[in-house]
């Protein structure tokens, strides 16, 4: 199962075929093999890329899969 690497939840919905949404603390992942991409939803529903925040090399290794 799939951990969200801001707040480490499980609490993650599918949202889409490679999107998924983290319920607690309410950030849009994608998931495109094994890289994956952290977002902000903004008030007017656009995305800003919180890459550079989460993931200071390649993404796989932060992806946790159980």
């Amino acid at each position: 199962m799939m951990r969200c690497p801001n707040c480490n939840s499980r609490d993650i919905g599918k949202i889409g075929s490679h999107q998924y949404y983290c319920w607690s603390c309410f950030i849009e992942l994608t998931v495109n093999g094994d890289k994956m991409s952290a977002y902000q939803v903004e008030e007017d529903g656009t995305l800003s890329s919180l890459d550079d925040l989460f993931f200071d090399g390649p993404a796989e290794s932060q992806v946790h899969a159980n």
